[in-house]
C-alpha cells in the first residue's frame, strides 16, 4: 500500500477546504466565500485499499503579517510544508498572482514533489487555455503532474488522488482505516459555529471574531454544548447577538443541526458572546483561545 501526507496549499480562498471535504465525502474543514476562513491545520485522512492519502488542509499562504492572528496563519501555513511527502499547490485561474512568485519559492526550498492543481475549471470556458497555461507552469516548475479540477463538481478527482497514491511511499497505514480526521469532535463543533458567524455575517467582523468550547458533555441522550464567542469590541458584540438575539438565535439553531449530523444524536447548544479586546493582535490571547498548532 501507499501512504503518506499531502499538504494542500496555496492562497486563500482558492477551495482548499472544499476539495478536502469532497475527496473524503465528509465535511471536516469549514467553508465560505470568505477568504482565510481556514485558521488552522487541519488533517483529513482518506484510505482505500491501494492506501491512505493523508491531506493536510492549510490556511492561505497571504502576505499581511500586521497582525498576531495574521502571523499565525502564515506559521501555520508554512510549517505544515513539513513532514509531508507531496505537496498539492491549488491555484484558481490562469494567471499568477504576485504571491504565487513566494509560493514558488517555498516550494523550491521544500525538496519535495509536487502537484499543480488548477481549481474551478468548470468556470473556464476555454479548454485549450488550460493546456497552454499547463506549458508555461512546467517552463516554471518540475511538477509532478498537472491536473485540471472542479472541487465543488467533483471533476477529475479520482484522477487525481491516484496520481496521489503513485507520489507517496509504500508502508502500512498510518491512522485506522475507519478514521477520518485528527480533529476531536470538541474542535469541530466550535468550528461549525464559526461558519455560521462567517457565511451570517459581514466581510469585516469574521475576522474580529473566534470560537471557543467552555464545555462539553456528551451524555447517552443528548450532548451538551457550551460555546463562547469571543469578540475584540462591545460594538461587535450588539451585530453578533442582533436584534432581540436574533441573530444568534438562528446561528445556533444552524450550528445545531450541523452538530447533530456530525456527532449523531441530540444535541443542546448554548452560545454566549464575550469580549476580549484586541485578541488577535495579542501572542498570549491567541494561545488561550486555542491557536497552538
Amino acid at each position: 500500500m501507499n501512504c503518506g501526507y499531502v499538504a494542500l496549499i496555496g492562497r486563500p480562498n482558492v477551495g482548499k477546504s472544499t476539495l478536502m471535504n469532497h475527496l473524503l465525502k465528509q465535511k471536516i474543514s469549514i467553508t465560505s466565500r470568505k477568504p482565510q476562513t481556514t485558521r488552522h491545520r487541519i488533517m483529513g485522512i482518506s484510505t482505500s485499499e491501494a492506501g491512505q492519502v493523508i491531506y493536510v488542509d492549510t490556511p492561505g499562504m497571504h502576505h499581511s503579517d500586521k497582525r498576531a492572528l495574521n502571523r499565525y496563519l502564515n506559521r501555520t501555513a508554512d510549517t505544515s510544508l513539513l513532514g509531508v511527502d507531496v505537496i498539492v499547490w491549488l491555484i484558481d485561474g490562469l494567471s499568477w498572482h504576485e504571491y504565487d512568485e513566494i509560493i514558488l519559492k517555498k516550494l523550491e526550498q521544500a525538496g519535495l514533489p509536487v502537484v499543480l492543481v488548477v481549481n474551478k475549471v468548470d468556470k473556464i470556458k476555454d479548454k485549450q487555455a488550460i493546456m497552454a497555461f499547463f506549458d508555461l507552469a512546467r517552463n516554471r516548475f518540475p511538477f509532478q503532474e498537472l491536473i485540471p479540477v472542479s472541487a465543488l463538481k467533483g471533476t477529475n478527482l479520482e484522477q487525481f488522488e491516484q496520481a496521489l497514491l503513485a507520489l507517496l511511499p509504500e508502508g502500512e497505514l498510518i491512522y485506522p482505516e475507519d478514521q477520518v480526521t485528527d480533529r476531536p469532535e470538541r474542535f469541530l463543533c466550535a468550528e461549525i459555529v464559526r461558519e455560521k458567524l462567517t457565511r451570517r455575517l459581514g466581510d469585516e467582523l469574521p475576522y474580529s471574531l473566534t470560537v471557543q468550547v467552555e464545555k462539553f458533555d456528551e451524555q447517552p441522550n443528548v450532548a451538551k454544548i457550551y460555546i463562547v464567542i469571543w469578540v475584540e469590541r462591545d460594538s461587535q458584540k450588539s451585530i453578533v447577538i442582533g436584534t432581540e438575539g436574533a441573530l444568534l438565535k438562528k446561528i445556533g439553531t444552524d450550528a445545531r443541526l450541523d452538530m447533530e449530523k456530525l456527532i449523531g444524536q441530540k444535541v443542546f447548544l448554548k452560545l454566549w458572546v464575550k469580549v476580549k479586546k484586541g485578541w488577535s493582535d495579542n501572542e498570549r490571547a491567541l494561545q488561550s483561545l486555542g491557536f497552538n498548532d
